[in-house]
Parts: structure tokens; sequence; C-alpha cells
């Protein structure tokens, strides 16, 4: 029988479970990517688990989130990260080293490997023949001690990929109009494999660009084969001995289908504030922008900065606009150096960042009150950018440059001059030197632990009996930047599990966090409508929880990484049978789920009841019996315990 890609890679690295889809299986991990933000939750994990050292092919931890240095939180922070690296046997990139994806890709990535990543975006890596997923902390640390990754067998979804991009349109507007069509729901469930003679277009970097935003749209990975395009990646990077080519059989099948010509795209641009509010960019055009914001891990390549500069080159920028340059790695900063694309770029006006994550995750480069700001980031959510009541819009390079040009969104085929284009070096810079490798031994290095790093909370098994009040009642596409913001003022307690909870839903409800404290010890719970926990995969967003005494979450429906990240941590998730059973229930109603350890394990439906309503809804689960195990024990630490 010929096979896709994806059911390949699943195939070459499946340890437990059958093929079938919705079915658990259990996945090999060849290697593991973190980032700070989420990785010293990891060591400290790892920590606890007693780990001596990681048993994957290549494990590495990546400072790219919290580069700020405003006081000792985040210095500390990379200090702890580094002795944890030589203590557990990781690779470490050093702060100011670049984007861990784009990172990882240049000097890890190998075609027909698994990686599995503490951060969404780890999909990116899909751009390299890799299945590449992101999880939640909890399940990194397990896959570095050697275990199994654990998922229900998605659908393969098809995108067939035909015809040639127009001037002025790239890999940006494809994602674009993939979330234009199917929103940020439509790959739940799903790998995204593209293929098709519209891939001879796209460079191994065009396919991150694709790949990376795979995470909007619900995506569990996105996957392209392994051709000459890629091997010419590998070759630049002085690795095409890892080269190999993966590809899917001429006649595969595919559970889903879709087919995108892309001599029928033109520029688009996301709306705020959702990655899927996507219209084209002349519909827009001629509103006034305070930010054009180039980089992040979504347009990472070196394509990227040099049409930008080709596009302002000998110009300078509106007087109005800050025009922010965030450049994606070490690497591609001194290639821009040595191709004078810089140097076009600050002549006309540019500020230029340090090699990092920075304004994506609301570290600095925040807009005005009021303003619009275009950034080529993956994501929009309400107040991400570090300004409460932002307007985000999400963009192409082309366009990003040619509206900080003119001061106002403008569609980049209107401005008078030829589409810029760039001839890849035959040789390039390739720097290596802020890679620390993994020591030969580390059984006898201390953690080196700041004052702002504590020990996880413990966590005792679920109880036969939960009641509390709803303390938040919330709707559909809830991100986890809304239930546990990230920015400058957060996540600098990201190890410190006690200061970090008193940020939670304080983009909703800034009384939330004193409210859930006085129900700490009795329990309390959340209800919520569509696709709840999307977007990042924080585990920050189900431990605080966690930590205030939530016990059950009861929702229309789950995003999947933070489905598995409240299991992890011993909260229940728990799905309304009817959905209108949603709109009965209010603020601060008492509610209660009674023998739940006995239902959980007979029946997968479970009564909740109202008693300030004297109402009774049914909510059921979808755990496996690995997943029950685990929620019975009080979450992942203990049943490893």
């Amino acid at each position: 029988m010929e096979k896709n890609l994806a059911k390949k890679l699943i195939e070459a690295h499946l340890l437990e479970g059958n093929m079938q889809i919705g079915e658990e299986i259990g996945l090999r991990m060849d290697q593991t990517l973190t980032q700070d933000a989420t990785g010293t939750l990891v060591m400290l994990e790892l920590e606890a688990m007693n780990l001596s050292r990681v048993k994957t092919d290549v494990s590495a931890q990546y400072v790219d989130h919290n580069l700020l240095q405003t006081d000792f939180k985040n210095p500390d922070d990379h200090l702890f990260l580094l002795s944890a690296c030589r203590r557990f046997g990781l690779w470490y990139s050093r702060p100011g080293n670049g984007v861990s994806h784009p990172v990882h890709m240049e000097r890890f990535g190998i075609p027909g490997k698994t990686l599995l990543g503490s951060d969404s975006h780890t999909c990116a890596g899909g751009s390299m023949a890799m299945l590449a997923i992101g999880a939640g902390g909890l399940e990194i640390a397990m896959a570095m001690a050697g275990k199994p990754f654990h998922i229900k067998m998605p659908k393969i979804w098809g995108v067939k990929l035909i015809g040639k991009l127009p001037d002025w349109v790239s890999a940006k507007d494809i994602i674009l109009e993939m979330l234009r069509r199917y929103t940020v729901k439509g790959g739940l469930g799903k790998i995204i494999e593209y293929y098709g003679p519209g891939l001879a277009e796209l460079s191994a970097m065009d396919r991150h660009v694709i790949a990376n935003m795979g995470a909007e749209l619900g995506a569990t990975a996105s996957l392209f084969p392994s051709d000459e395009r890629l091997r010419e990646f590998l070759k630049s990077q002085g690795r095409e001995q890892d080269w190999q080519e993966l590809k899917a059989d001429p006649h595969a099948a595919y559970d889903e289908h879709a087919e995108i010509d892309l001599s029928q795209l033109e520029p688009l641009i996301a709306l705020p504030s959702s990655p899927d509010n996507v219209v084209p960019v002349r519909e827009v055009a001629g509103r006034e922008i305070y930010q054009a914001y180039v980089g992040s891990s979504a347009n990472p390549g070196l394509r990227d900065f040099a049409i930008a500069a080709e596009i302002v080159a000998g110009k300078q920028v509106a007087a109005n606009v800050s025009f922010d340059i965030n450049p994606t790695s070490r690497q591609i900063l001194e290639n821009m150096v040595a191709m004078g694309i810089l140097a076009k770029l600050i002549h006309a006006g540019a500020r230029i960042h340090q090699a990092g994550c920075n304004g994506c995750i609301g570290m600095g480069q925040a807009p005005a009150t009021g303003k619009i700001s275009l950034r080529t980031v993956p994501r929009n959510f309400p107040g991400r950018s570090g300004t409460q009541e932002d307007q985000v819009y999400l963009c192409s390079p082309e366009t990003a440059a040619a509206s900080a040009l003119t001061g106002v969104i403008t569609d980049p085929r209107t401005l008078d001059m030829p589409c810029p284009r760039l001839t890849e070096p035959n040789k390039i810079i390739i720097n290596t030197d802020m890679l620390i490798p993994p020591a030969k031994e580390g059984e006898s290095i201390k953690l080196e632990k700041g004052p702002n790093i504590k020990s996880l909370p413990e966590m005792k098994p679920l109880e036969e009996t939960i009641a509390g009040p709803v303390l938040i009642k919330v709707g559909d596409n809830i991100s986890t930047d809304t239930i546990l913001p990230a920015g400058a003022r957060v996540l600098p307690y990201r190890s410190n599990i006690p200061a970090i909870s008193q940020f939670l839903f304080s983009v909703l409800d800034e009384s939330y966090a004193e409210r859930a404290l006085q129900y700490q010890a009795r329990g309390s719970l959340i209800v919520g409508g569509e696709n709840y926990g999307q977007g990042s995969s924080r585990e920050h967003a189900a431990l605080a929880p966690r930590y205030l005494g939530v016990r059950a979450v009861i929702v229309k429906s789950f995003a999947r990484i933070h489905e598995q990240n409240l299991i992890n941590f011993g909260i229940l998730p728990l799905l309304f049978v009817e959905k209108n059973d949603y709109d009965k229930i209010d603020l601060m109603d008492e509610l209660l789920i009674e023998n739940v350890r006995d239902v959980m394990q007979k029946s997968k439906e479970l009564v909740v009841f109202n008693k300030t309503k004297t109402q009774s809804y049914r909510t059921q689960h979808k755990l496996s019996p690995r997943e029950i195990k685990v929620l019975l024990a009080g979450g992942l630490i203990n049943t490893v315990k």
C-alpha cells in the first residue's frame, strides 16, 4: 500500500498503539527542543524525576524569549539553564544566539527524525521533513528520559500546491490563505502534509514560514518532503551529509484534501485580533500605522530581511513609523552585515534588535496606544504585544516594508519599483560558537538556582468529589496568552509558580487570582467555549490554575496541547455533551461532581450538578486509560514517582 510521508514517519517511530485515527499511539522522540520561557520548568521536572542524563539523540536548550535583563530574574534563569544543560546533557544556545526554531533548523534538524519541543511553534521543523510537534514541558521531560510521547493518531490532511507565486507574494501569504480558508480550528487533530509541483517554488526557509504557523491552524504538525530544495539548504549549512530524500509515494492517499493555486494568491493580512481574521491587503490599504516589524520565528530567513532591505534601500521610512528589525539568529545577523543588508536597513531608519523573540512574545517593542502595528510574527492575540488595547496585523515582509515607507498600510504591488529578488550566496558565514555542547559527565554538577527559582509545588491525587464555584467563565478561542500572559512583567516569574499564578486571567479579570486564593484549599472550576487553550504550549497556563485550586475545566472543545497540560498537572478536562449547557452556567455558580474517580474508570460521561440552579449537565472526557491513570495520580510527575 502506498503511503503518505506522515504515515511513513509515524510508522518508523511507533512504539505503542495502532495507527487508527483517534487511537492513542506512543512515538519515539529522536530530538527535543526547549526554550527559556518553558525550559526552566522542564529542568525542574528533570530534577524532580531524578534523571541522570537525557536519552535522546539531541536535546537543545535555547535562550531566546527572556532576554531583557531589567533585574536579576532572567540572568539568574540563564545561569540555571546553563548548569542544567551541563548536568543533564543538553546543548545550550546562549542568549543572543537566536530564536530556537531557525537555529535548530540550521544546526540540528535532520530529515526523517522526530522532534518534540516545549514551544507550540516546534512544528516549524516539519519544513525539513521532520515529524516535529509542540507539547507541554512535562511531555518534553519524559521524552528526554527516553519515554514515548503519547498522542491520538491524527488525520493526515494533504494540501497540494500548484502554480507559481506572483510578484510581491511570498510564503506568508500562503499560510495566511490557509488561515483565511480554514480558521484557527481547521487543523485540530490533523497533520498537514504539503505536496505538489508548487513546492519547487519554495525554499527550505519559505517552508519554515508555512510549517511554523501550522500552530495557528491548531494542527498537530505540518510536513514537507525532503527534496533538492532542502538539500540546497543543508549544503549551505555545511551539513549536506544529513540529507536524504523523503517523500510520499506517488499515489498516496490522504484523509482530507485541499489544493492551493499559488498563481492566484495576492498579498494578505490578518486583522486584529486573531490569525484567521484575514483579508487582502488592498481592502485595508491607507490605514495609518505606527510600527512595521520584520523577523520572528514565523519569518526567520535571510531572504525575509534581504527583501525588506531592498524595498527601503536608499530611502527613509515614514516619520511616524517605528521600523523594527528582529534578526532571528546571530548567524543570519552576521550574513546580513557581510552582504550589506543591515546597512541598507539602518540607513533607512530601522531599529535593530538582538537576535531573539523580543516583541513577538511581548518582551519590548510594544506599540503605542490605539495605533496599528504591522508584524511578520505568527500571532496577534489581544494584548500579546504588551499594549493592552493593541491593534496588531500579521503580514509578509513585503507588506511590512512597503508600509514602513509610506506610513500607511500599503499593498506592495503598488510600489513604483520592480519586485526585489534575493540571489542566495554560494557560501554563507556559519557560526556555531554560541552553542555550548553537552558536558561529557554531569552527575556531579550542581544546579545553580537564584532566589526566584522555586521547586515545583506538590500535587495531591484527584479527589473523589470535585466541588466549588465557577470563578471565571470565558468564550471561544481563549488562548494561553489570555489564561496566563507573557511579556516583560510576567515571564520573569516562570520559575516561581506561586508568583506567576498572581497573573492568571489578569487580561480578563484582575481580581481572579485574589478570589481563587480564597478558594484554593476548597477548589474551584473554569467554564469555557470552543478551542479553549489555543496558542502557546506554556504549561504555566495549566500549572498556575492547579496551584490556585482549579480542579476541573468544562468547555465545548480544547486545543490539543493545553488539554494534555491540564491532564499532566491533575486538572480534569471535561466537554459539554450538550453545548448549549454552557449558556446555563453563570459566574459563581456552585458546581458538584461526585464519585469522580470511580465513574471515570467505568464511563466516559460524568454528571455535573449545579447546586445554585438545581440543574444537571452531561459532560464527557476523552481520556485514554493511560491518561486516566495520570489524572488519578494527580499528574504525570506523581505517576513517574
